[in-house]
């Protein structure tokens, strides 16, 4: 009896201690989300009382605006900051901020061209400040695409920024006027994508008479690709080897398939001879002199002077983007951009002030304000200030602004000095990237290309934001290896039944140490299967 009184006591005292442990835990629970709400309640993100100094550094293509200007200044009375950007040209951009970093002064908020790896590196080593509880707070960084964030994640935290870039790639489009010249087609394979090239080298497509016109216009490192699809993306890790690991597109079977096509045009003079020291420059002119009839093209940096002077020798041109080819795997889309051209990290030091870092974010946030076309005039207030009010830093020329001449260098607008000065477009904004150009056959060509991409689906390449040590250390020397081999494989100096022999030097070389760490990489953003958007 006594036996049972204790098991009794001894059960009831168990009891007990499990609810008072629930209790306290569910007190626990409370206190801590009391205590967090009464946190998150005590910032008001947006109080301007406190005067903070902000400074920054980030690069820029073409001369940096003054260190005091009017538009300077606006961004200082609106925020209640002493606003210090540092903007440094491009070219020098990253041996300075290295030097700048070194020297242990890094400021505030720390720009990176895309893909810089310092990034990367210097997260993992606790540099920058993990963003992730602050973006909501922001009517632009928060609506900042999931997929697009996870390419700046480090340890599974978001440590950068993006700098906008629309996700849509440059792809190949042709003389449509030249096809109805020759009776032909909108090739949707490569197999008369090569018969339309090389008609455009051996029929006269243009009906001048002369012998002066072929098929494709490429120039050095085999650039631009022409890839008509992921499966033939040599910057897409899509196709896997057979342990089932992602692999780089440069070694894969599509990239195999594409050399072989080049070879082909290459025998029969339907592509650039000499497009192994042929720049970028050159290999436009190839196509905007009217010599070649296949090129690229997208919805955004066109060059309408370049246009023009192609309609100005030949004013009957018309262009149609080629559509994504369906490979032989059965799938068909072009491969989506990383979707950012730059990133911007915060210092990890503002984590002593967390009104600093709302301060630095709400700056961050308002330079990258998107404002819809209809809604850029004097009227828009917060329009108006970004461009420097009307009259001075800019003028209505019918319903459009117009930036004044010296709206840059005299620094008259607060748009030049935000370190990320880049709209961020919404995905639900439902632009149309034929407004920004003024010439009738451009609006053409950018509408058809954004019809194209809208109406296709685009994979996504799991490899944004995955680093590897090797490719860091052997990448660029690696893929330029790759590249000339490739080039000798088209011009005929190599075979192309070398395939398998080159694969081989390339993994022998660290290629299979850069597969193994990034396909790492990627199983650790979560990404298993083949993702298409």
């Amino acid at each position: 009896m006594r036996r049972k009184n204790l098991l009794v006591s001894f059960l009831s005292l168990s009891l007990s201690l499990s609810l008072i442990g629930c209790t306290s835990e569910e007190t626990k629970s409370d206190t801590d989300k009391k205590d967090k709400d009464e946190k998150e309640s005590a910032i008001d993100p947006f109080d301007h009382s406190k005067k903070y100094e902000i400074s920054g550094m980030t690069f820029r293509f073409g001369d940096p605006p003054p260190a005091k200007s009017p538009g300077l200044d606006m961004i200082n009375e609106k925020f209640n900051v002493d606003f210090k950007p540092e903007i440094i040209p491009q070219g020098d951009y990253a041996e300075k901020s290295s030097a700048i970093v070194a020297s242990g002064s890094m400021p505030d908020l720390v720009g990176f061209q895309a893909n810089d790896t310092r990034f990367y590196q210097w997260a993992k080593e606790g540099a920058f400040l993990p963003l992730d509880d602050y973006l909501k707070h922001y009517p632009t960084l928060s609506k900042i695409p999931e997929h697009v964030y996870d390419a700046f994640k480090v340890n599974g935290k978001i440590y950068g920024i993006p700098r906008y870039s629309n996700e849509y790639p440059l792809v190949p489009i042709i003389r449509k006027d030249w096809l109805d010249n020759l009776g032909l087609e909108v090739p949707t394979s490569y197999e008369e994508l090569e018969d339309v090239a090389v008609a455009f080298t051996k029929n006269d497509p243009d009906k001048n008479g002369k012998n002066d016109t072929y098929g494709l216009a490429i120039g050095e490192n085999i650039n631009p690709n022409f890839n008509m699809g992921a499966y033939w993306d040599f910057g897409a890790w899509y196709h896997k080897n057979e342990d089932g690991d992602f692999i780089p597109g440069m070694i894969s079977e599509g990239r195999k398939d594409l050399i072989e096509f080049f070879a082909n045009l290459y025998k029969e003079g339907a592509m650039t001879k000499d497009f192994a020291v042929l720049n970028w420059a050159d290999t436009n002119n190839e196509f905007y002199s009217g010599k070649a009839g296949i090129f690229v093209g997208g919805v955004s940096g066109m060059s309408e002077d370049y246009m023009s002077g192609l309609l100005s020798i030949h004013p009957e041109a018309k262009f149609v983007a080629l559509p994504p080819f369906k490979a032989p795997d059965g799938s068909q889309g072009f491969t989506m951009g990383s979707g950012n051209s730059g990133i911007l990290a915060l210092n990890a030091k503002l984590a002593d002030d967390e009104g600093e870092i709302y301060r630095a974010l709400e700056i961050v946030d308002a330079g990258k304000t998107f404002y819809p076309r209809e809604e850029r005039n004097p009227q828009n207030q917060d329009f108006d200030w970004m461009w420097g009010k009307e009259g001075t830093g800019y003028n209505m020329e019918g319903d459009q602004p117009v930036r004044v001449p010296n709206f840059s260098s005299d620094g008259l607008a607060p748009s030049t000095y935000f370190l990320d000065n880049r709209e961020h477009v919404p995905s639900d904004a439902k632009i149309r990237y034929a407004d920004d150009y003024k010439l009738a056959e451009m609006k053409d060509l950018v509408n058809s290309l954004q019809d194209m991409f809208e109406s296709n689906e685009m994979y996504i390449n799991p490899v944004n934001g995955v680093i590897s040590q090797t490719d860091q250390e052997k990448g660029t020397d690696l893929m330029q290896f790759l590249m000339n081999e490739q080039a000798k494989m088209i011009a005929g100096q190599r075979p192309v039944s070398d395939w398998d022999k080159l694969v081989d030097e390339y993994l022998q070389r660290g290629g299979a140490a850069i597969i193994k760490e990034t396909n790492q990489g990627i199983k650790d953003k979560g990404y298993e299967d083949l993702q298409w958007k």
